[in-house]
């Protein structure tokens, strides 16, 4: 059913070409999308930047957004001061850190994978601390009583507990890694999908801009469909051991 819609959808863009006789420099034809696949764009290369952006901005999201989490669970009081402070700070426009990071860290992989980053992880630690707040107090008194340590409260108790909330962030936060790769790539980059698409816009070759917006959906989609498989192993397996 699912490749039924995706072709039905490209069916559609194809009539829609044709039988309304859209310019290609405005709209190419789906065949001309895939042909420019065959030009010297070096697709291969920026492909494998952009996917190691999105694919690192992403884990360090995750590793950033559960810790944080943690934290504010292990130290409650500082959860009331920090938390409100960190989503200050995500609300900055991050276009318009661009210019910083280029300062900062110059041009390549760096500012893109913190700007990926940047955008992604709020969702993983707001859905995350929801999930550790949300685990049953008497299973945590029961364990502390056992004198369990911090350590295995977390991987023992409040990590299983919270597994569905922070799979939940953590398909909000591929979408956004893969937006903030792109952002980086159109501001402070010299190579990848997203400063490919700039240089062709140059020459108007559309279908060259329409096959780099492919690939950028294709590696988001490859990741969102990596946390889905991550999701059912672990939570739809700890479903049936309960």
């Amino acid at each position: 059913m699912v490749v039924a819609v995706h072709l039905a959808v490209v069916l559609a863009w194809h009539l829609f070409v044709t039988l309304g006789d859209v310019p290609s420099y405005v709209m190419p034809t789906p065949e001309a999308t895939l042909a420019a696949i065959f030009e010297d764009y070096n697709w291969l290369h920026n492909t494998m930047i952009t996917t190691g952006e999105v694919f690192g901005g992403y884990l360090l999201a995750v590793a950033v957004g559960v810790g944080l989490a943690l934290f504010f669970s292990w130290f409650r009081q500082f959860e009331s001061t920090l938390m409100p402070l960190v989503v200050s700070l995500n609300m900055i426009p991050k276009v318009a850190l661009g210019p910083i990071f280029i300062v900062w860290f110059s041009y390549g992989l760096g500012p893109n994978i913190i700007i990926a980053f940047s955008i992604s992880f709020l969702p993983i630690l707001l859905t995350t601390a929801r999930g550790l707040r949300e685990v049953d107090p008497d299973l945590i008194d029961l364990a502390r009583s056992l004198r369990a340590t911090r350590w295995q409260l977390f991987t023992k108790i409040q990590l299983p507990g919270s597994l569905p909330y922070i799979f939940s962030g953590m398909k909000v936060a591929v979408v956004l890694a893969v937006a903030g790769a792109v952002v980086g790539e159109f501001i402070a980059s010299e190579e990848g999908l997203g400063y490919l698409m700039l240089q062709v816009q140059v020459t108007m070759d559309t279908a060259a801009m329409f096959m780099a917006v492919l690939l950028i959906t294709l590696v988001g989609v490859l990741l969102y469909g990596l946390v889905l498989t991550l999701e059912r192993i672990f939570v739809v397996r700890d479903a049936r051991v309960e």
